[in-house]
């Protein structure tokens, strides 16, 4: 049998592998399957169906029964270029009470603490079934997930959980709603000519800026309409429409030829995101057409990119229960940011996000998880594991 390793000494191998969503995370995943190997834990890989040097990874321990908890973190972080680090990102340091390093936070810390939980459970022994649910590519938008959970579902072997503990940094406490996202690339090809006869060509720039516009007229009426009940609790109380990025044109004379941006909602779980993406796509026809009759060649790509689920307040769900009973919190917590919940929940499971860690320091230079907040997470799998053995 192996040697167990300390929560602090898995999130520092953990942060030491530079899992970069555009980067391979194979090395991780080796190195967490080795790892539980050798207490004798079988994990099942589920590689990527377009990128071999991808994949998620899930395994159980205890009885092999239903009705078991699941701990569901991503292994894939965010790129560090550009960004005025300190220290080291790919190392854990210590300092003024904080543990430094790319993950630490989002979301390796609560990585590290499910290993250490799930090795724990199968050692001293649980009544009641612990699995890890480890996906990649979540910082794409959550797009490695669904293979895995459908990979988990269809698999006859492993004993069907019933709740999910997403482990997003929420600063241990219980989440039990947040926002769905849709997310295209735009590319509008027009036809180029002289800008001083700009009425016989068709500028990409000014007609996406069309869309844009009706981004933000989007925008502005569904701010202006009194918020559904269940919607209200959501800041903000509506979905957004955002344009992240854009590019194009070639000179300040010339109609532009090209232009190419994001397009990204961010849904209350009120809305319809059938009917978004309806009445997105119906716009762009619009546009499209106006193109067209200008020039026959122009045109407009859109990509579809992702399509995430809102997770929408179960009514006495068991991972609500099981998270407020291990954490002692009973206030009510929604997030307007995506994550993997719902995509359980789209599949059946009972899901919440509760997690070491605040946010607000996802993404950034410089990114930390307290150690009193990484101590909160070992004393919530502490409760956890007691629960089980019940």
């Amino acid at each position: 049998m192996g040697s167990q390793l300390t929560p602090r000494q898995l999130l520092e191998k953990l942060v030491s592998f530079r899992t970069v969503s555009r980067d391979s995370n194979l090395d991780l995943v080796d190195w967490v399957e080795a790892y539980l190997a050798g207490f004798g834990i079988s994990c099942t890989r589920v590689v990527n169906d377009t990128d071999a040097g991808k994949a998620s990874l899930y395994t159980h321990v205890g009885p092999l029964i239903e009705g078991g908890v699941v701990l569901s973190g991503h292994t894939d972080v965010v790129p560090v270029d550009g960004q005025d680090w300190k220290t080291d990102p790919w190392q854990v340091t210590e300092a003024d009470g904080k543990l430094f390093g790319r993950g630490t936070c989002d979301m390796k810390g609560f990585d590290a603490l499910a290993i250490w939980a799930l090795v724990r459970a199968h050692v001293e022994g649980v009544n009641r079934p612990l699995q890890i649910a480890l996906s990649h590519d979540e910082e794409f938008g959550c797009i490695g997930a669904p293979p895995m959970i459908d990979h988990m579902v269809a698999n006859t072997g492993l004993p069907r959980a019933s709740t999910v503990l997403v482990g997003e940094p929420s600063e241990m406490g219980v989440v039990t709603g947040h926002k769905g996202g849709q997310g295209y690339g735009v590319h509008f090809k027009g036809y180029e000519v002289h800008s001083s006869i700009m009425h016989r060509g068709v500028s990409a720039i000014m007609e996406g800026a069309k869309l844009i516009d009706w981004a933000n007229r989007q925008n502005a009426e569904s701010r202006a309409r009194t918020p559904r009940a269940q919607d209200a609790i959501f800041d903000p109380p509506f979905t957004t429409i955002h344009v992240g990025t854009i590019s194009g044109g070639t000179a300040h004379n010339i109609t532009a030829g090209d232009c190419r941006f994001s397009v990204d909602f961010r849904f209350v779980p009120g809305d319809d995101a059938n009917q978004w993406r309806a009445a997105f796509f119906e716009e762009v026809r619009v546009i499209e057409a106006g193109m067209k009759a200008i020039h026959p060649d122009a045109h407009i790509d859109v990509k579809e990119r992702f399509g995430l689920p809102a997770l929408s307040p179960e009514d006495d769900g068991s991972a609500e229960q099981l998270a407020r009973r291990l954490t002692g919190d009973n206030a009510t917590h929604v997030v307007s940011y995506g994550t993997e919940a719902g995509q359980f929940q789209e599949r059946g499971y009972s899901a919440v996000v509760c997690g070491p860690g605040n946010i607000e320091q996802a993404h950034q230079p410089n990114e930390f998880i307290t150690i009193a907040q990484f101590e909160q997470g070992t004393q919530f799998m502490d409760r956890l594991l007691d629960e089980l053995k019940e």
